[in-house]
């Protein structure tokens, strides 16, 4: 029989603590079990108390201690044993229990959380970049952090209480129907009852709380927007807006909280607790004629009344444990949903538990010949962006694009870092399809400045570093020259050991973008790819930094993508691109005196005219 889908991401979830986590139970419960003797003895004192007979299994170890010691069978004799019972059941048996129960039951889902938190840093780490266009970092954080601390509470709950709380009433049960099956049979119909109730019950909250989970996602992912994006609703003057907008949801979700899902939870508990005391109250009677009519002693009487009020209330924590974990149960299945998000194309070829961390320097190094031979690309497969396209990079050529928005400029970037792969024809290296190459040697070879450089929040050494953690002084000092990054330096209060604050937001925009610059040229690429690098950037800074890329020129293949065509006059190739076609090749000077496409667009930007 197959396992529900639920229960085999649980089982997936705190692998491989299992074996542990089984043993313990089972020991769990064996002691709640045990604690059952605790009132069938102490009925038995009673009995022993009042001069009525013992049953037989307690006469009968009473006779067995009586002859392997050689003691007379006397009131006192059945006292003592009686006592000790019940002395090695409760005060020997306290300070092991907590070992075996509260120690393994945090154990186990802190040791499962580090690992499954790292699962999830794995699948950060190789989604493809079409999923963080529709999940932003709020969304996913909260998923994250809300899957696992579900499972976190979940696991001592379900395993350390609810398992050993059934498997104890199964025993209240047994010593019932041992006893008088008149008592036994309403006992366990009565307990059936309010399970099944409370579980048909809990299965219509449970599709509520998916829905409220998801909204609630949502919510933090305006939060998070909210944040991103703080200074543009300062600038806008929007704070009123933007706090009635989350106001207004936080209210739906309040309503949705209270007036649904909290009232079907007390529904359940008050309809729980009225059968609870009715069915207690109807054993409570058969159990008094049972006595009244003589068909029970007195000490049994005790026993039966004492665990079925055991048993009972038992039904109630149970409850409140599945309650609470159909709380979280959205939240448990929305991060698994998330581990089994497809991989990008890479998810394979990303080694995450090599022993060691790989550098730049590791792994074939390429002349830069780069091929795309007859490319077919969209992103949406009836809209294609590139149609039988065909490029030859040559080795340390520098090669710009240029083109409308929207003209695949960007796509042709996202193919050779093989972010997608072509829909038809093929993407080579040196004449290697990059299909066939491993995936993070061949990225290693190759580096970007985006027109958003992303910086982390570090010092400034730690990110020119983080392409290449073996950069020398030498290197970096050689780097920040080229792209002016030594210019800024001595404004900075620690100089390279600055901590640049979240996203480099202690860095003006230029200051990142020249960063960004230092950052790939540390890595000393095969191919090195500029994506408007210079557009946040001065005009004087501009200025130097198109002097010192001077030198780099020759060096390695460089594919430069421009709106300010002033920045690519130095390119030995420039290629105009339309809707995905190629509609002319050349240099600058070329270019203009053909008086087509780049000859417009250049005198548009010499007007000062924007593009």
């Amino acid at each position: 029989m197959s396992i529900p889908l639920n229960l085999r991401r649980l089982r997936r979830y705190f692998s491989p603590h299992w074996p542990v986590a089984v043993a313990t139970a089972t020991a769990h419960s064996a002691f709640e079990i045990v604690d059952l003797l605790v009132p069938y003895a102490t009925g038995q004192l009673l009995n022993v108390l009042s001069g009525q007979p013992v049953d037989r299994l307690t006469g009968a170890a009473i006779a067995s201690i009586s002859r392997t010691f050689d003691l007379d069978s006397s009131r006192g004799l059945s006292l003592g044993v009686l006592m000790g019972a019940i002395f090695l059941i409760s005060v020997v048996r306290a300070p092991l229990q907590p070992w075996i129960s509260t120690w393994f039951y945090w154990a186990i889902p802190l040791k499962a959380r580090g690992d499954r938190h790292g699962d999830a840093i794995a699948k950060i780490l190789t989604l493809p970049l079409e999923f963080y266009d529709s999940n932003n970092p709020g969304r996913i954080a909260s998923r994250i952090a809300r899957g696992l601390e579900s499972h976190l509470w979940t696991y001592p709950e379900i395993i350390g209480q609810l398992v050993p709380k059934l498997l104890r009433v199964a025993g209240i049960f047994a010593v019932m129907l041992a006893i008088d099956w008149r008592v036994a049979v309403p006992f366990a119909i009565s307990f059936v009852a309010a399970m099944a109730m409370s579980l048909l019950k809990l299965k219509t909250i449970i599709r509520r709380e998916q829905k409220i989970d998801s909204y609630r996602e949502n919510t933090d992912s305006l939060t998070s927007e909210l944040i991103t994006n703080i200074k543009t609703v300062k600038a806008f003057a929007t704070e009123q807006r933007e706090y009635e907008r989350q106001r207004r949801r936080l209210a739906r979700e309040s309503f949705s909280f209270v007036n649904r899902i909290h009232f079907d939870y007390t529904m359940l508990t008050t309809q729980l607790r009225a059968l609870i005391q009715t069915s207690y109250f109807g054993i409570l009677a058969i159990a008094v004629w049972a006595a009244a009519t003589g068909q029970i002693s007195p000490g049994y009487f005790v026993t039966l009344m004492t665990i079925a009020n055991m048993g009972y209330a038992e039904l109630e924590p149970m409850s409140v444990i599945a309650e609470v974990t159909a709380r979280r149960y959205a939240s448990i299945e929305r991060f698994h949903e998330f581990l089994e998000t497809p991989g990008g194309l890479d998810r394979d070829a990303i080694a995450l538990d090599a022993p060691a961390v790989p550098t730049a320097a590791d792994g074939p190094r390429f002349d830069g010949e780069i091929r795309f031979r007859d490319v077919d690309f969209g992103y949406d497969p009836d809209r294609l962006v590139l149609q039988d396209f065909d490029l030859l990079v040559r080795p340390r050529e520098t090669l710009a694009l240029v083109g409308h928005s929207g003209s695949g400029k960007s796509t042709l970037v996202k193919l050779l870092f093989r972010y997608f792969d072509p829909t038809a024809g093929a993407i080579e290296i040196d004449g290697r399809d990059l299909r066939d190459l491993d995936i993070a040697a061949y990225r290693r070879r190759l580096a970007i400045v985006h027109q958003e450089v992303d910086v982390f929040n570090g010092t400034l050494l730690s990110n020119l570093r983080y392409g290449n953690p073996t950069a020398t002084e030498a290197e970096i000092a050689r780097a920040c020259a080229i792209a002016c990054v030594d210019e800024f330096l001595d404004t900075l209060p620690d100089g390279l050991q600055t901590v640049v604050g979240e996203r480099g937001l202690r860095l003006s925009g230029g200051q990142r973008q020249r960063l960004g610059i230092a950052r790939a040229l540390l890595v000393n690429p095969d191919v090195l790819i500029f994506d408007e690098a210079t557009s946040s950037l001065d005009s004087e800074s501009e200025l130097a930094i198109q002097r010192a890329m001077r030198e780099i020129l020759g060096t390695r293949t460089t594919i430069a993508i421009a709106h300010r065509l002033s920045t690519i006059r130095e390119a030995d190739r420039i290629v105009v691109l339309d809707q995905g076609r190629i509609v002319e090749v050349g240099n600058h000077h070329d270019l203009l005196d053909r008086g087509g496409t780049y000859s417009r667009l250049y005198r548009l930007q010499g007007n000062s005219e924007f593009y």
